[in-house]
């Protein structure tokens, strides 16, 4: 990893800007305002240009409409922490980012949901296909802030040392056999939800894997094949059925988690499942370097903004 930060794009800002403009620019400057192509001239401001359009005339850096935008901190820091959050397998925390980059702690917590936030794909087709495994899974971790209390309850409340998914967060991973993953916090893991979930986000000429949860048999219908692990009797493998690639990303993900970041508001959780699967959509096993992982998020901070407070 060392070795990665003599490249020059981490050695000043005005390298960094001018690799970024390689980057996203190979054919000119795009205005970020009206979209034209290679037609803006600089400004005396260093980085910024004009738009030549009659009907634009607008200012832009390469930065601008990005989750970069407006942001203080140095173009080449900006860079290093897209290469430590996507080069560490478990993340990275603010506090370490701060430490290592010279950074206040409030501006590094807040430029790694940046990145997150440019990590996070979109425009995604179904997984699988004909012929295609997917395995759907669920998991729980962290205690909810408002726990959901079953009505059939009526008020009663639990026994003392009672366990369960009852108050904790839970969390729908959709995984491609040998492929990529997908995951889904959600309020509550019941049979619409997961349902819901897996109908939309699964091609159904897949071959549907789970365990025997019954979350799943009246959805498995829907699907080429819907087969099952009864984790209960101590089955998890059966010829290839089983849900491994699933509890595997799982277990990377709740070891990162408790390792490296240690506590995660819950409003929060999505970002962070968005940077585990960007990591494992863009996994040594699937041929991406720690560099090419590094470009791959760099390339979706184009069209996302993320204010620390939200506009009135």
């Amino acid at each position: 990893m060392s070795n990665a930060f003599v490249a020059p794009h981490f050695q000043s800002p005005e390298n960094a800007r001018e690799w970024l403009e390689n980057l996203r620019w190979p054919e000119g400057p795009i205005c970020s305002h009206c979209g034209v192509i290679n037609h803006a001239y600089k400004t005396k401001k260093p980085g910024w240009y004009r738009c030549a359009e009659k009907e634009c005339r607008k200012d832009f850096t390469v930065t601008t409409g990005t989750v970069m935008e407006r942001s203080h901190i140095p173009l080449n820091k900006w860079l290093m922490a897209f290469y430590l959050l996507n080069a560490s397998k478990k993340g990275m925390s603010a506090h370490q980012l701060h430490r290592a980059l010279r950074l206040d702690y409030k501006s590094a917590w807040f430029m790694c949901h940046r990145i997150r936030e440019a990590m996070r794909a979109g425009d995604l087709g179904p997984l699988g296909g004909e012929s295609e495994i997917v395995e759907a899974d669920e998991t729980y971790f962290g205690k909810m802030e408002q726990p959901r209390v079953s009505p059939a309850r009526k008020g009663r409340p639990y026994k003392v040392g009672s366990r369960g998914p009852r108050d904790k967060r839970p969390i729908v991973a959709l995984v491609e056999r040998g492929g990529n993953i997908r995951t889904f916090h959600v309020p509550f893991a019941d049979k619409a939800t997961v349902g819901k979930i897996v109908s939309e986000n699964i091609a159904h000429e897949s071959r549907l894997h789970t365990d025997e949860s019954n979350l799943y048999p009246a959805i498995g219908k829907l699907f080429a094949a819907h087969e099952t692990v009864k984790h209960s009797a101590g089955e998890y493998v059966r010829d290839d059925v089983h849900t491994n690639s699933a509890e595997g990303y799982f277990s990377i993900f709740k070891r990162g988690m408790r390792g490296v970041y240690q506590h995660c508001k819950e409003k929060h959780l999505h970002r962070y499942l968005a940077e585990f699967d960007h990591r494992y959509n863009h996994r040594t096993a699937l041929g991406y370097s720690d560099i090419d992982r590094t470009l791959a998020a760099i390339r979706g901070i184009e069209g996302k903004r993320l204010m620390y407070r939200q506009p009135d």
